[in-house]
């Protein structure tokens, strides 16, 4: 069967509620009037802390989870709605990567990936082709008739990736898949689903927990809290103007800056008595992130500044930095009309004497 072409969004959620049972009665909500368009071709992430969800929201995309409330499509195709043989001609444009990996141990590392080949019942010449292929995209063919036991961590999963495309899916949805690696397989593995992601014109649908996955590679964000969407939106904007707490929270320790301690130890809400200073903290955003901006502050104020603390790094290819400033506290205002001037975002942190 020809495959139907997807116009709008690749997955849709519409009001999306799940409730289950309760021991003695009643139910509880897993999720609630959820509504998210994930883009076609798009890399999407959706995080939130265990219980938030997340993982029932993306079970609903193959037809693991049926909602209770609401409609989940793909394309334009309803698959809470979808049983039998339309079920499983839909899973099929559906792959799946495990955070446990989920491989056969008894099979090598091509019979693992020819296997959703084999259930569809394609022909073997078939099955070989592609099988071959996908082992080689993920870089494992010296590996090919290696067995799970004998792999890495970041093995498996690039096994667990191949096996998820050997149907030729649109969406490929990633449970958690890099939260059992360490942080430099991760980086393999994230840059393999980016090259995906580019080379194949896949939409990619990832849950985590881990705020950095998200800025290394989703161009959109969704946040989960108690079963419902929170903030969504360009991961790019949603990093740099946070405005739901759950995701300023999730966000303080990839983009946040801390104070020394020395300094945080000794802040007070208000001006103490006396010479003291204002710290302020400035979002630096876009193109003019790596511009000298303080140094031309200082020159054209005559504005003694004090660097405490900062770093400038990159979400989406786009640069993006905090600093943490001080300057004399009766010249804060002064110095954050100038910065504000520059397209630039200040907060005061507070006072020191």
């Amino acid at each position: 069967m020809q495959r139907e072409t997807t116009t709008g969004a690749a997955i849709t959620f519409d009001g999306v509620g799940k409730s289950y049972p309760k021991k003695g009665g009643g139910s509880v909500m897993a999720l609630e009037g959820v509504d998210l368009e994930v883009p076609p071709g798009a890399i999407t992430g959706i995080i939130g802390r265990s219980g938030a969800g997340k993982s029932t929201l993306l079970r609903m995309v193959n037809g693991l989870e049926r909602p209770t409330a609401g409609t989940v499509r793909v394309g334009t195709r309803d698959i809470g709605a979808a049983r039998g043989a339309e079920l499983r001609e839909m899973r099929r444009e559906v792959g799946m990567i495990f955070q446990h990996f989920n491989l056969l141990s008894s099979r090598t590392v091509y019979e693992n990936v020819a296997l959703p080949l084999e259930i569809a019942g394609r022909p073997a010449a078939e099955i070989r082709r592609r099988a071959s292929d996908l082992v080689a995209r993920v870089g494992l063919e010296a590996l090919a008739e290696r067995y799970p036991a004998e792999l890495s961590g970041g093995q498996k999963q690039r096994v667990g990736i191949a096996r998820a495309l050997a149907t030729g899916p649109k969406v490929l949805l990633s449970d958690e898949a890099t939260s059992a690696l360490d942080p430099e397989t991760t980086q393999t593995v994230l840059k393999l689903l980016a090259d995906i992601n580019r080379d194949l014109g896949l939409t990619i649908l990832l849950i985590t927990h881990e705020m950095a996955v998200v800025r290394d590679i989703a161009s959109h964000v969704a946040v989960i809290e108690g079963g419902r969407i929170v903030e969504q939106g360009a991961t790019y904007d949603i990093f740099t103007t946070p405005a739901h707490a759950t995701t300023r929270s999730f966000l303080s320790g990839v983009t946040g800056v801390t104070l020394p301690r020395f300094i945080a130890d000794r802040m007070n809400a208000e001006p103490p008595a006396g010479p003291a200073r204002e710290v302020i903290r400035i979002t630096f955003l876009g193109d003019r992130a790596t511009d000298p901006l303080l140094a031309q502050m200082s020159g054209a104020l005559g504005l003694e500044v004090n660097i405490l603390a900062g770093a400038i790094e990159e979400i989406g290819a786009r640069p993006f930095g905090n600093l943490l400033i001080s300057v004399p506290a009766d010249r804060g205002a002064e110095a954050r009309a100038y910065l504000e001037s520059h397209q630039q975002r200040t907060e005061v942190l507070g006072y020191v004497g």
